[in-house]
């Protein structure tokens, strides 16, 4: 019940940030955008920050599961499932946000106000990169829970969701909201693995990965 309620926080959030009560909130939505992407955003760090967030999860995910059936580690395969799960969960929920709230990018509404490298079709709100990004740190977190794991987990996490308004793909609430909908996959991922794997892995070894 509790996460059914936490969930439902975070989606009324995400919500409310796409369709803020007065028209002052989407102004200062593209006045925080507009302070951030320049007219020439051709940075490399934040061009490969914000390609890196498929690589890292897909890396973080299906390599820890090789590790762990390669030595046969049950507890690190329960986590590598869990952190797998999260990120599926993630890219249904959020495929299935943007097309409810079907809202456009930032360059298609200020063509003139917001500077882009490269044109993409996809709908604006909430930011895939970011809820990816924010699912995979999410679930290393409550996963493995080492300082050293976190820290530089949710590091990488916010530099791919600022990356997504410096290159004027996704205004702030975009990001936000992915952020909260990336950590929300997580959190019922891993309530669906204790439920799914808390039997198997009583009696097990702790995990000495990370």
């Amino acid at each position: 019940m509790l996460l059914i309620k936490r969930l439902g926080f975070i989606c009324f959030i995400s919500g409310f940030l796409f369709y803020p009560p007065v028209s002052q909130s989407q102004n200062v939505d593209i006045s925080l955008l507009k302070s951030i992407n320049p007219q020439n955003p051709k940075s490399v760090f934040f061009k490969t920050t914000t390609n890196s967030y498929m690589i890292v999860a897909g890396t973080v995910s299906l390599g820890s599961l090789a590790y762990a059936l390669i030595e046969k580690n049950k507890g690190l395969q329960y986590k590598s499932y869990e952190l797998i799960m999260g990120v599926g969960i993630n890219i249904v929920a959020t495929a299935g946000m943007k097309a409810i709230f079907n809202r456009p990018r930032p360059a298609e509404t200020y063509p003139n106000e917001i500077f882009i490298l490269t044109v993409s079709n996809g709908h604006s709100f909430p930011s895939g990169h970011t809820s990816v990004a924010f699912a995979t740190a999410t679930s290393l977190a409550l996963t493995h829970g080492k300082w050293y794991v976190i820290v530089p987990a949710y590091l990488w996490a916010g530099c791919v969701g600022y990356s997504r308004m410096y290159l004027g793909m996704h205004y702030p609430s975009d990001v936000l909201g992915g952020a909260l909908v990336g950590a929300g996959s997580s959190f019922l991922s891993h309530w669906l693995s204790k439920k799914l794997f808390e039997k198997k892995s009583a009696g097990t070894p702790p995990s000495n990965a990370f």
